[in-house]
Order: structure tokens, then sequence, then C-alpha cells
């Protein structure tokens, strides 16, 4: 199944993980200027659910996308048990 982001939903992911990524650049900013513990970890955990959250959006996508193929016959010669435990593993691999 290959993912297919368009228009809005392309940007928010982009947005979500920039987001991420500046967060984690002033993570390591603040490790290496010798901050405050508690200040580091919240940041670090800001940036961990920016990531969650566009992980989520992309899975949330992909299930869509799996849905609509399901519906309308292309598979790609996965029945929908296959289809079902590989969508559950992309979603465990996020809890």
């Amino acid at each position: 199944m290959e993912l297919e982001l368009e228009g809005a939903d392309l940007k928010a992911v982009l947005n979500r993980l920039r987001r991420a990524q500046g967060q984690i650049s002033g993570v390591i900013r603040m490790i290496e200027e010798g901050r405050d513990c508690e200040e580091v970890v919240t940041q670090l955990a800001a940036a961990s659910r920016a990531l969650d959250r566009a992980g989520f959006a992309i899975i949330a996508t992909g299930l869509e996308q799996c849905v609509t193929d399901i519906e309308s016959g292309r598979k790609n010669g996965e029945d929908v048990g296959q289809m079902r435990a590989r969508l559950e593993k992309l979603f465990l691999s996020l809890a």
C-alpha cells in the first residue's frame, strides 16, 4: 500500500514533523547549555507528542485508503485479514 497524502493532510503532517524537528533541536541545545532537567524533559515530551500525532495522521490516512481499496475491490493481493494485521502492527508501533 502506497501512502497518498494530499493537500491539507500533507501540509498538516509536514507541519507536525517540522515542529518536532524544531523541538528536538531545542532539546539538544538545552542539554548542551546544561538547562534544568524538568525543562528538558518537558520539551522532549512535546517533541514525542508531535511525532506521535504525525504518525497517527499518516496511519489514519492509510486506513482510509485501505477502506477505499477494499470497497473498490483493489486489495493488491491482500485479503482483509492480512490488511487488518498489517494496520494493527502499525498502530501498535506508535503505542
